[in-house]
């Protein structure tokens, strides 16, 4: 149960984030899409940007974790890529602007929401 709960407030993040930033930078179809594009930002995230991670571990200590941020955004991009006009991300950077917001939103969730490690 709280794995769908979670999927909905991910996908309410970046419905939210989509609607702060300008239509130009981040466009999503709707409430729906924005759930895929959640799970499919947590697939790639969880696959590809851990394999990345893995492989950049000695730069990502030097850096004091920004190539992990840097990860995360391509890994935005690559979601943006696969979902094509359904959910739409401009640049590199409107990516980045768009991670820092739906990490602050998510955030603001678990602040919230609270998370139960128990269910």
């Amino acid at each position: 149960m709280r794995f769908i709960i979670n999927i909905l407030l991910t996908g309410l993040a970046i419905f939210l984030a989509a609607l702060i930033l300008p239509e130009s930078a981040v466009r999503i179809a709707g409430f729906g899409w924005a759930i895929l594009a959640g799970l499919i930002i947590g697939f790639v995230n969880a696959t590809i940007g851990t394999m990345l991670r893995i492989f950049t571990l000695p730069l990502n200590l030097l850096t004091l974790g920004l190539i992990s941020f840097i990860i995360t955004v391509l890994m935005v991009q690559l979601t943006s890529y696969f979902m094509g006009s359904k959910f739409d991300v401009a640049n590199f950077w409107w990516a980045a602007v768009f991670a820092i917001i739906v990490a602050l939103i998510e955030l603001l969730f678990n602040s919230i929401f609270g998370s139960k490690d128990s269910d």
